[in-house]
């Protein structure tokens, strides 16, 4: 009876072990943060710090689109194109993107010229 609870335990160790490396794989995508608006400003953060330089791979890109005349939309290497948000859209909206070495922009696209910042990933 003993070797039986004992064998028990052991497959459920192991069980959970396996879950919990599945789980914390998952969990451990980066996650940036953009906001747009409500006013005329535009933002990513990681860890509440602008981006400026980041390592290629894949990111949880969180965007707060705080404003129906605002959108943001990300611009990269070799014709790389994303729009989170159109123009109208209020709310929040999550993605997982793929970053390549390169150089990105994000902006507002009805207000391009005063809207943008740049980083990059290396």
């Amino acid at each position: 009876m003993v070797r039986a609870t004992l064998v028990v335990a052991t497959a459920a160790a192991v069980a959970l072990s396996i879950v919990g490396a599945a789980l914390s794989s998952v969990s451990t995508t980066p996650t940036l943060a953009g906001t747009v608006g409500p006013s005329y400003s535009i933002s990513l953060k990681q860890n509440g710090k602008l981006v400026k330089t980041l390592k290629a791979g894949t990111y949880k890109f969180v965007i707060n689109d705080k404003s129906n005349f605002h959108g943001y939309s990300l611009d990269g290497p070799h014709g790389f194109a994303k729009d989170f948000t159109k123009i109208t859209f209020v709310g929040r909206k999550t993605f997982m993107v793929k970053l390549k070495a390169g150089k990105y922009k994000y902006y507002c696209p009805n207000h391009e010229s005063t809207m943008f910042a740049h980083f990059a990933v290396k």
